[in-house]
């Protein structure tokens, strides 16, 4: 039987003022404004939301999730970018986050670890701890490419 761990993570948001607040962690350096979304009442232009930190919380997760994988698989690679899309609707009267569009865009070498890669990219989102805890859908819809002299 394995060993029950458990990891956590404290955050501390103080309001600022309106729809503002400032987001922090005693075990980081930088804090994070956020607010309401501009699309509802009271929100700010141009400032984090907790829908952008949803939607980023799935994007990041999913790119530690790949790095590590590929690390264990021996996976080279040049380059990794995750585009993310977060839809929110009210399809069922309340406002949810209904859907993650993952569009990771890898760049490798070796046009003969395309599959490998794909495979990779897959097991990734599956394994993401993120993508496990909620119950938003999340899409992947990945692209390999391979870099010219590979």
């Amino acid at each position: 039987m394995s060993e029950l761990v458990k990891h956590t993570y404290d955050v501390e948001l103080k309001w600022d003022e309106g729809r503002q607040g400032t987001l922090r962690s005693n075990k980081l350096n930088d804090t994070i404004e956020v607010a309401t979304p501009p699309e509802f009442p009271g929100g700010v232009e141009e400032i984090w939301s907790p829908e952008h930190l949803f939607v980023a919380s799935v994007s990041s997760c999913f790119m530690t999730t790949f790095t590590a994988i590929a690390e264990y698989s021996k996976l080279k690679y040049e380059e990794l970018s995750v585009p993310a899309t977060g839809t929110m609707s009210n399809e069922s009267g309340k406002f949810a986050m209904t859907e993650i569009i993952l569009r990771p865009k890898l760049v490798i070498m070796d046009e003969n670890q395309k599959e490998k890669a794909l495979r990779i990219l897959q097991k990734a989102e599956e394994a993401c701890l993120i993508t496990r805890s909620i119950k938003t859908e999340v899409k992947l819809e990945p692209e390999v490419l391979v870099a010219v002299g590979g």
